[in-house]
C-alpha cells in the first residue's frame, strides 16, 4: 500500500512554480494539475471592436489596441474563447480558489454571463475607477473611467475562500473597503517601454490594482495562475508579497520584457508581508470544545462581568439557569431579555478571584490548534 502510494505521488503532475509557460493559455492551464491554483487573475482580450483610426484634436493618432490577439471575427467566436480558457480555469482552481477577471463594456458582460453558466459564484463586482482616464476625443460617449472587475468563487457552495476582511479595514483607514477603488492608469517609471520608447504592452496594467486584489484575497505562499500574463505585472506584485505565480503567454517580447522586470523585484521580509486579522479570520471553535478540553469543565458557574446573571455549564457545553437551558449566546441573550448575545464576550468565569471572559479560554484552544 505505501509503496503504490509513493509510486503515485512521483507520477503527479507538478507545479510550475514561478514560471512563464509560453504558449496558449487554454492547452498551458490544461497541462496544470487539478485544484491547484490559489487564484486565478485574468486580463483576457476585451475584443474592442474598434473602426478605423482614432485622432486626437491635434490630429495626432492614438496610440489604440489594435494587436491581432484583441481581435474576433464575431462575438460567437469571442464566447467561445472566453469558455474554453475559464472551463479550463475553474479545474485548477482549488475548492477554496478564487477567480478575478477584468474587462470593459465591450467584454464584460459577456464574460460575467458565461462565468455563471459554467458554475462560478460572483462574491463581488468591483470598480476600478481611473483617477487619470484618457478622453474621449470624439466628443460622443461619455469619457471611460472605469473597468469592471468580477471576483468569483469556483462554486456556488464554496467555503473557506480567502478575504483579509479586516487586512483591507486597515488599508482604508479602518473604513470597510468599498467596491469602487482609485487608481491611477499605468504611467511614468512604471510604466515598460522599448528602447524606441514605446510601449512594450498597450493594456499594461498598474501595480497597485494586483497589489490590493493579492492582500485582499490570498495569502503568502499561494499560487496565483495568470492565463493573460502580458508584460508580466501578476508575476512581479507576486514576487514582491511573497506570492507563487505562474503565468501564460505566447508574445515572446512579453515574455522577455516580464522575465526582466520580475527579476528585477525585491521580495518583501517574512514580517513584512504579515497582515492583520480579526476574530472573524480565525479558526471556529465552539464552547462545547473548550468544555470538553477542561478548560471551563462541567459544573462551573458562569456569570456576566457585574455578576448580575449566573448559569451553570453543562456536559454538551450548554448553560442551564433553571428555567431555560441552551448555547452560551441563546442563555445570554435570554438572561438580559434580549433577541441576540455575543456569549464569548459575556460570559465569565472565576479564575484566582476575577472574572475573565470565556474567549480567553478559546483563544487557547486557537492557540493549540495553530501549534
Amino acid at each position: 500500500m505505501a509503496k503504490s502510494s509513493s509510486r503515485a505521488q512521483e507520477a503527479a503532475p507538478t507545479l510550475p512554480i514561478d514560471e512563464i509557460l509560453v504558449g496558449d493559455c487554454v492547452a498551458a492551464l490544461d497541462r496544470l494539475p487539478a485544484n491547484s491554483a490559489d487564484l486565478v487573475f485574468a486580463d483576457p482580450p476585451y475584443n474592442l471592436q474598434l473602426a478605423g483610426a482614432l485622432h486626437r484634436p491635434d490630429q495626432s493618432q492614438v496610440d489604440a489596441v489594435d494587436d491581432a490577439w484583441d481581435q474576433f471575427q464575431s462575438f460567437q467566436a469571442y464566447d467561445a474563447f472566453t469558455r474554453a480558457w475559464l472551463l479550463a480555469a475553474r479545474r485548477v482552481l482549488k475548492p477554496t480558489g478564487g477567480l478575478w477577471v477584468i474587462g470593459s463594456y465591450h467584454n464584460i458582460f459577456r464574460v460575467g454571463s458565461i462565468l455563471q453558466d459554467l458554475g462560478f459564484w460572483i462574491l463581488n463586482d468591483v470598480l476600478w475607477v481611473k483617477s487619470n482616464p484618457m478622453p474621449n476625443f470624439k466628443g460622443r460617449r461619455f469619457t471611460n473611467a472605469h473597468e469592471t472587475l468580477i471576483w468569483a468563487a469556483r462554486d456556488p457552495d464554496a467555503k473557506g475562500y480567502t478575504f483579509n476582511y479586516d487586512a483591507l479595514k486597515v488599508m482604508n483607514d479602518d473604513l470597510q473597503m468599498r467596491s469602487d477603488w482609485v487608481i491611477p492608469l499605468c504611467t511614468g517609471a512604471e510604466r515598460l517601454k522599448d528602447t524606441d520608447g514605446r510601449k512594450v504592452h498597450p493594456t499594461q496594467k498598474p501595480e497597485a490594482l494586483l497589489h490590493r486584489i493579492m492582500v485582499a484575497t490570498t495569502k503568502p505562499g499561494d499560487v496565483v495562475v495568470d492565463p493573460f500574463f502580458g508584460s508580466g505585472t501578476t508575476g512581479a506584485v507576486a514576487r514582491r508579497l511573497g506570492r507563487h505565480f505562474i503565468g501564460m503567454e505566447r508574445d515572446p517580447d512579453y515574455i522577455a520584457a516580464a522575465r526582466a522586470r520580475i527579476d528585477a523585484v525585491e521580495p518583501a521580509t517574512e514580517a513584512a508581508l504579515q497582515v492583520v486579522s480579526g476574530k472573524r479570520a480565525q479558526k471556529r471553535v465552539p464552547f462545547g470544545v473548550v468544555v470538553e478540553r477542561g478548560l471551563i469543565p462541567p459544573g462551573t458557574s458562569l456569570f456576566d462581568a457585574r455578576r448580575r446573571h449566573q448559569a451553570l455549564v453543562r456536559a454538551d457545553g450548554s448553560l442551564d439557569v433553571g428555567d431555560i437551558q441552551g448555547s452560551i449566546h441563546k442563555i445570554g441573550a435570554h438572561v438580559q431579555g434580549l433577541e441576540a448575545c455575543n456569549g464569548w464576550t459575556f460570559w465569565h468565569f472565576e479564575d484566582a478571584g476575577r472574572l475573565r471572559p470565556i474567549d480567553d479560554a478559546r483563544d487557547i484552544v486557537r492557540k493549540s490548534l495553530a501549534a
